[in-house]
């Protein structure tokens, strides 16, 4: 077995986001493209000569034939081990559990998250730290800055490696460890939550239906919900990943997952329903006949976190991304504890998890999660809502209307302008950006806007600072409207449009996102013409 030096130059367009680099399939399956990031990766963290690294992912088309790559380069750059979740399968928080349990130098995800997955579609890669998070801003430029001067990678010529027989087995001097990718992360929901507590909801007649989407969470979801909890065979739906996530778009919001929402609607209607996303971190909670939104879950989920085993001593505290509503800060507030507003992006949460300053985190984009992992974790959140029903007793619609009564409602809404031209995108952002300092003290539609900026972070651990996070518009009343360019598709521009509105007339909390915000969405219109510049009758999703 021999290891060998390819020469290369710099390919353009491997400048990492918020969760990795994101592709096209095919523009990860041209010559050198993942070769090339793969030893950026290696570089970029000072080398792995003597480390350890976690390899997995969400399942999706090439995820395999990447596997294969980044362990004969593991082996080529001088790593002692690599931990394999069998089949190539681990979802994003059991890889960052298996990172953290075994005290590994960090990890390479291979997912796209929510994105679609095919060979039209599309695929990514990302490095996770020893902490079990994504790779820092630091990291991530050191990175970025290899790409961009590469001239050669290593890579053993080998044969592919049995990834699919858990075991060890040895690649030149490097050896593989292939593990069950379930068992570990099964195990800890086990510590966190009160099974024998849910075991008895779920012997009570209480009934839930979990759809996987074709992608990596049905494992995960089977030997939990069905084998250990005893949930009925057959709750848990569209259980095995599929390459292409049986043709679907494995993002749980009421648009994707329209099928889960027609049963939830139906006469026939469980109790409880789930979903869950490509790489398994994030996920979304409907009750019979009543969505719960990401914010609304997170605020819930931090009102009665103490029900379960592993927060009954209170939570250190709570962090949201700023995009996210702030129902759950009302709730810190009356818990007396601390909540921080950080930009979107997982990592921004890591320093305030790994210094105890926060117990729970959460964004408005479907993700949930606590200081079990550092990573976002779908399925975490489905067993804390069931380990809190299994205390309560009462259906979901109730203990929502409950909270909103204790706590007021924030009507909550994204719009999403996808696939828009990127200098169109730009010029919109650009003349929004420039007119924020007139906005204060304009009338707009009745509304009346209060302050207007640009959102800037100061991490309260490390001081680093992140500009640029999402242009604030704020109105009189407790209204508010947040534009951002989202970094995570892989064609033309995404522009996010953030709607929220506070009420606390006990008489006005019933109605629906749309009709209550009304007022925000045509101020937001008349204030950035998003809709009319992008050449779009209305959003491409609203969620």
């Amino acid at each position: 077995m021999q290891a060998i030096h390819v020469d290369t130059k710099p390919i353009e367009g491997q400048k990492p986001g918020t969760s990795g680099l994101r592709k096209k399939t095919r523009v990860f399956m041209e010559p050198h493209f993942l070769e090339n990031y793969v030893q950026s990766i290696f570089d970029g963290i000072g080398g792995i000569t003597g480390k350890t690294l976690v390899v997995g992912g969400d399942g999706r088309y090439f995820n395999d034939r990447a596997i294969q790559v980044i362990l004969r380069m593991m082996a080529a750059n001088g790593a002692a081990r690599a931990i394999v979740g069998q089949g190539g399968i681990l979802s994003t928080p059991a890889a960052s559990h298996l990172i953290r349990k075994r005290g590994t130098d960090g990890g390479l995800i291979l997912s796209a998250s929510h994105n679609p997955g095919g060979p039209d579609e599309d695929f990514g890669l990302k490095y996770n730290g020893p902490n079990g998070g994504p790779a820092s801003e630091g990291v991530t430029d050191r990175i970025f800055a290899r790409t961009r001067e590469i001239d050669g990678y290593r890579i053993v010529e080998a044969h592919d490696v049995d990834i699919g027989t858990v075991g060890e087995r040895a690649l030149g001097d490097m050896a593989v460890e292939v593990v069950d990718p379930v068992a570990d992360y099964a195990a800890l929901m086990e510590e966190l939550f009160d099974f024998d507590k849910i075991k008895g909801l779920l012997s009570s007649g209480f009934t839930l239906r979990f759809d996987a989407m074709h992608a990596v969470t049905g494992p995960y979801a089977k030997a939990i919900l069905e084998d250990r909890l005893g949930a009925a065979e057959g709750s848990v739906v569209n259980a095995v990943p599929s390459p292409d996530f049986g043709g679907g778009h494995p993002d749980p919001n009421p648009i994707w997952a329209h099928e889960l929402m027609a049963t939830m609607t139906s006469p026939e209607a469980p109790d409880f329903g789930a979903a869950s996303d490509g790489d398994g971190d994030r996920n979304m909670i409907v009750g019979k006949g009543a969505y719960v939104t990401p914010s609304d879950s997170l605020a819930v989920l931090v009102a009665n976190a103490t029900l379960a085993p592993a927060y009954r001593e209170g939570l250190k505290g709570v962090a949201r991304s700023m995009p996210t509503s702030g129902a759950a800060d009302r709730v810190a507030e009356a818990l007396g504890i601390d909540c921080y507003e950080t930009p979107t992006g997982w990592k921004f949460f890591g320093n305030l998890l790994d210094a105890g300053r926060a117990t729970i985190c959460g964004e408005e984009s479907a993700g949930t999660g606590s200081d079990h992992v550092r990573e976002k974790d779908g399925l975490w959140a489905v067993l804390l809502w069931l380990n809190i029903l299994a205390e309560k007793r009462q259906p979901v619609s109730q203990l929502m209307a409950e909270h909103w009564a204790e706590y007021g409602r924030n009507y909550y809404s994204r719009h999403d302008y996808e696939a828009v031209e990127a200098d169109v995108a730009a010029g919109i952002m650009d003349d929004l950006r420039a007119a924020l300092p007139d906005l204060p003290g304009r009338e707009v539609g009745g509304l009346t806007v209060d302050a207007a900026d640009e959102f800037s972070y100061t991490d309260p651990v490390d001081e680093s600072v992140a500009r640029q996070q999402g242009l604030r518009i704020f109105f009189e009343g407790g209204g508010r409207a947040v534009f951002r360019l989202s970094g995570t598709g892989t064609e033309g521009a995404t522009i996010r449009v953030y709607l929220e509105r506070l009420e606390t007339d006990s008489d006005r909390l019933q109605m629906g996102a749309q009709e209550a915000l009304a007022p925000i969405i045509a101020a937001a219109e008349a204030i950035s013409g998003v809709r009319a510049r992008s050449g779009r009758d209305a959003p491409d999703v609203i969620t």
